[in-house]
């Protein structure tokens, strides 16, 4: 199988929040796996095709949870980005131009404006990178992997999420007067479809894409990125308001709808054992933990708040020694569900999986918090030493707490600059 028969299929597994997204369809570069790889880089697999995916999702779940990414990292995502908007899984040498064999994707592309927008202070960035998603928009509204590709859910998913990070509205950007959530609607399946595996129900399922013969097939994986990106939110979401989606599937004339009949489509795939399985052709089934982790959000942005608990808790019991050997991607996607959820990243199953995540890249800046704590115990230092060295006179205390109030103001904006998210 080639690179480029390979990408739909890789992209099936892995896109909104996985792992590893699919391989790109070029001629692949020089691996890096022999050369030393930079130091702001997270992770320390071969990067050649999650590099900037998995430098996204982490410096985005740190973001999440409140640490503050180290700049190095931010400015080695952001300056991985071509000339014309567009990024690539790795690319070694920046210096060089992109050209034509240079393996951009929508997916890389999408992730990092998430990333890069919710840090903020990369508006030139993140906006080169809309023009260019928006410059390889299909006829459908949607987006494959590559430009030109056959539409996909979960590619379409992942750059509605970066429509909507940067203050776009996804619903206004059309091709042909088609926007993604057209696309998406088109890779629903009707509530009397029997696209599930082997002959089951597949009624309000999404599909990655119609198969060869042109029929639509239900893919978890699909599906919770279909109701993601139905419900027009990206890869980290708050939990949402929407029905609880067990009245079952009802048509699907509008995205919320379609998001509606998702969500009840995962509820009950998820219901027996609360994850989902291996999907990968010619595989045997076997528990699917990132796939598992993107069910989580998506039940979670609509609503669901019941399964998603049960789901992120068997999470909680079995992910650890996935997400260790899987590395930064995994353990953002773990915080991603935690954060869906309400559930305590620093203490996942046991697990402090902001630390486990931080542990895989450099150093982290301080997170937002530790700073303000640092500040006030300084401050209770000074004020202390301002009492006692009362022989020098109160003008001299109150120049102190003027200076401690003066620098509490400044630090405080520095703070709130930092932390600062661009909003959707």
């Amino acid at each position: 199988m080639n690179v480029r028969s390979s990408a739909a299929v890789l992209a099936a597994v892995a896109v909104i929040g996985a792992a590893v997204p699919a391989a790109a369809d070029s001629s692949p570069s020089p691996s890096p796996s022999q050369q030393a790889l930079p130091t702001a880089l997270y992770g320390d697999g071969d990067p050649q095709y999650d590099g900037v995916w998995r430098q996204s999702l982490a410096l985005l779940a740190q973001h999440t949870v409140g640490v503050e990414p180290p700049k190095a990292s931010v400015d080695w995502l952001a300056g991985q980005q071509c000339a014309d908007g567009s990024f690539a899984p790795y690319r070694a040498d920046t210096g060089t131009a992109c050209d034509a064999k240079t393996m951009v994707d929508t997916n890389q592309t999408a992730a990092a404006v998430q990333a890069l927008a919710a840090l903020g202070g990369h508006d030139a960035v993140t906006g080169k990178a809309v023009d260019w998603l928006k410059s390889v928009q299909n006829k459908d509204g949607g987006w494959g992997y590559t430009a030109g590709g056959a539409s996909d859910a979960n590619s379409t998913s992942v750059v509605i999420g970066a429509l909507a990070a940067t203050g776009e509205k996804p619903a206004e950007v059309v091709k042909d007067g088609k926007s993604p959530h057209d696309a998406l609607l088109k890779l629903a399946l009707p509530c009397d479809s029997k696209g599930g595996k082997g002959g089951a129900d597949g009624a309000g399922a999404f599909a990655f894409q119609p198969d060869k013969k042109g029929e639509l097939v239900a893919n978890a994986d699909a599906t919770a990125a279909g109701v993601v990106g139905s419900l027009g939110v990206g890869l980290v979401v708050e939990p949402g308001k929407g029905e609880a989606a067990d009245a079952g599937c009802e048509k699907a004339d509008t995205p919320e709808q379609a998001a509606a009949n998702g969500a009840a489509h995962l509820i009950g795939v998820l219901a027996e054992d609360g994850h989902l399985v291996s999907a990968l052709p010619g595989s045997e089934d076997q528990p699917d933990y990132g796939n598992t982790a993107d069910a989580v959000v998506a039940l979670a942005a609509q609503g669901a708040t019941e399964q998603a608990a049960k789901s992120v808790a068997w999470l909680e019991k079995n992910a650890a020694d996935w997400a260790a050997q899987s590395g930064p991607a995994a353990y953002a996607q773990l915080i991603f569900a935690a954060h869906a959820t309400g559930t305590d990243p620093r203490a996942f199953g046991g697990s402090d999986l902001v630390k486990q995540l931080t542990a895989t890249g450099p150093a982290a800046e301080k997170s937002s918090q530790t700073a303000n704590d640092d500040k006030a115990g300084q401050d209770e230092k000074d004020e202390a030493k301002a009492e006692s060295d009362s022989g020098s006179g109160l003008w001299w205390v109150g120049s102190i707490v003027g200076v401690c109030l003066v620098a509490a103001a400044g630090i405080g904006f520095l703070l709130r600059g930092r932390s600062r998210k661009q909003q959707s």
